[in-house]
């Protein structure tokens, strides 16, 4: 009987030293499954941010931006190419996801992000404002993002900014929508004035 039961005692101490090894194993595994997968994650962004190489450098936020005529903090959540919510732009800092300052002017849209590249959307760049729900792997509940489309060289980009406040995602379509009406507007009108000023002279 005392036999039998050593042999017993025996068999569950090896395997609880077999379980332990088996944990370790497992654990191994997965933090090499995690470095893969970084590693593999990493090496995509670089290959598309060298698909990327011929985005032009992005206009800089002047030092005297004029008056601000609407501003927001909050957060940037990424770029991706219009219409395409899932074609993350990387390229030029765009894919860094960072605080940010929001301000619009008589200039554009300037970006601030501390601690990435600031930016400025020119006002004849800008393209339109909405409210959305998700960009670049970023899904947020229905109008939790306020995306402003812009044209950036050849390409057109839809930018994804949520605000501390996300009550003012409203006042920033409307004010965007605005600006970007009178932009329209006083370009129609300076066009005008070009037009019939030529005629004059011509006569």
């Amino acid at each position: 009987m005392t036999a039998f039961i050593t042999h017993l005692a025996d068999e569950q101490k090896s395997q609880a030293v077999t379980d332990w090894a088996a944990r370790a194993g497992w654990v191994v595994g997965l933090l090499l499954f995690v470095a893969l997968m970084y590693w593999l994650m990493r090496e995509g962004w670089k290959w598309r941010g060298t698909l990327q190489g011929d985005l032009p450098e992005l206009p800089a936020v002047p030092e005297e931006p004029g008056e601000a005529r609407l501003t927001m903090a909050g957060r940037y959540h990424g770029s991706t190419t219009a219409g395409q919510w899932l074609d993350r732009i990387v390229a030029r800092g765009l894919g860094t996801r960072s605080r940010v300052e929001l301000t619009l002017t008589d200039q554009g849209l300037a970006v601030v992000r501390p601690g990435a590249q600031d930016f400025l959307v020119p006002a004849a760049a800008l393209r339109g404002a909405r409210l959305d729900k998700g960009i670049a792997g970023k899904v947020l509940t229905e109008g939790g993002l306020l995306i402003v489309t812009w044209r950036h060289g050849d390409k057109e980009i839809d930018s994804g900014f949520r605000a501390d406040h996300p009550a003012e995602h409203a006042a920033w379509v409307e004010a965007l929508t605005t600006f970007l009406n009178s932009t329209a507007s006083s370009s129609t009108a300076s066009t005008g004035t070009t037009s019939n000023s030529t005629t004059e002279g011509a006569r």
